[in-house]
């Protein structure tokens, strides 16, 4: 029975947390005015009530959160609270530390040889994401690029000599990776002969890989919409 009202409070939690998500975006993202003046008060009029219901809502998620930590108080509530605390670590909307590395790329600074390919001497996605997936099989636990989490739905792609990630930021080198999970093995995946790193450096791309007692990761900020995943049963 508290395992069923865990699930029926998170799912709640879940759609208050979404709504609010979506006015935010709505309004730092969508909002983009290019209409004429006569228009200007209407539009400032529309978003000014967008960020009354935007904070509106965040009140009520944060009301929610508070029922939700009052309910995991009595008999089992440790438990329940872990269970939560879990679901909002996976689903990357609370900050979380740990042990880890922090990974730096940056273009080749070699000097461009006569006849080579220049694409060779500069960071593409596929190589981003070649030391993103290096870290995921090697068991982390968090990751963040230049200071945004990763989520499931995250991409990562070249936009000239940039990356956008999370639909929306443009990210120039220096790319900074943090990662939370075991040190050793996490350099290790980067490091082992024949690896990710030792190919980018045959090019001259630039990589260093530092091992840290704590790394914080911070939560996702951003707008969350699911058009055709449900949930299932």
């Amino acid at each position: 029975m508290r395992l069923g009202g865990l699930h029926g409070a998170l799912a709640i939690a879940a759609v208050i947390l979404g709504i609010v998500l979506a006015f935010q975006y709505r309004v730092t993202s969508d909002v983009q005015i290019n209409v004429p003046i006569q228009q200007t008060q209407e539009l400032s009029a529309e978003v000014d009530q967008l960020k009354r219901d935007r904070d509106a809502f965040q009140a009520k998620a944060t009301g929610l959160r508070e029922q939700l930590d009052k309910a995991t108080t009595g008999l089992g509530g440790e438990a329940l609270k872990g269970e939560l605390e879990l679901a909002r670590i996976v689903a990357g909307v609370t900050d979380v530390t740990g042990p880890g590395i922090e990974v730096t790329l940056n273009d080749s600074n070699l000097n461009l040889r006569p006849g080579d390919n220049p694409n060779l001497y500069v960071l593409h996605d596929e190589d981003v994401l070649r030391v993103l997936n290096e870290l995921k099989a090697a068991g982390a636990e968090a990751i963040a690029f230049n200071g945004q989490r990763l989520l499931a739905t995250t991409e990562v792609r070249c936009t000239g000599p940039t990356v956008v990630l999370n639909k929306s930021k443009r990210l120039a080198p220096p790319y900074i990776i943090t990662a939370i999970g075991n040190p050793d093995t996490l350099e290790g995946a980067l490091k082992m002969r024949g690896g990710v790193a030792e190919t980018l450096q045959f090019w001259g791309i630039q990589i260093t890989v530092k091992k840290l007692s704590q790394v914080t990761v911070p939560a996702y900020t951003g707008g969350i919409k699911f058009e055709y995943a449900r949930p299932a049963g």
